[in-house]
């Protein structure tokens, strides 16, 4: 049975008393706001293909029940929070720059080109990872990588 419950006066976070079933493997949380997992992004597409890929197929053969593909988007939470691991342990400084200039930034990527590129470099140097964006045409260079973008923080 629910009730009101006051946001106001609650000095606790609400936590649902219904525990999960035995069944729903247990994982943590990755534990990060929106711009960092917008950061890393483009990496944790990379990084986690196969889990992603085995997640979506799950889902597109689930025809409406969301707890058939629990395992599956465990393993993609466990892939994406091994990432960010890695990325705090090799590329900290670079990181916190690039997604703190997102949350700064209204989460545009065109605003944070600068410390988008040191930070790709580092992915690429300590993890051997790089940034691909989705649907680039063949022989274009990637958006992230123009030298004079149409697009900056300031208009022209």
């Amino acid at each position: 049975m629910s009730g009101f419950r006051d946001s106001a006066s609650g000095s606790q976070p609400y936590k649902d008393p219904t525990p999960l079933p035995d069944s729903v493997p247990r994982v943590q949380e990755l534990g990060v706001t929106s711009a960092p997992l917008k950061s890393a992004a483009f990496f944790i597409g990379a990084y986690c293909k196969e889990y992603n890929e085995d997640f979506m197929l799950c889902k597109n053969e689930g025809r409406g029940d969301p707890g058939q593909c629990l395992k599956e988007g465990r393993r993609v939470t466990r892939c994406a929070t091994d990432l960010i691991n890695k990325m705090r342990e090799n590329c900290l400084e670079q990181f916190d720059a690039h997604w703190g200039c997102l949350e700064l930034n209204n989460q545009e990527y065109y605003a944070c080109r600068k410390p988008e590129r040191t930070l790709n470099k580092c992915m690429f140097e300590k993890l051997g990872l790089t940034k691909t964006v989705p649907g680039t045409p063949v022989g274009k260079k990637q958006i992230h990588e123009v030298e004079n973008p149409i697009y900056t923080t300031v208009q022209r």
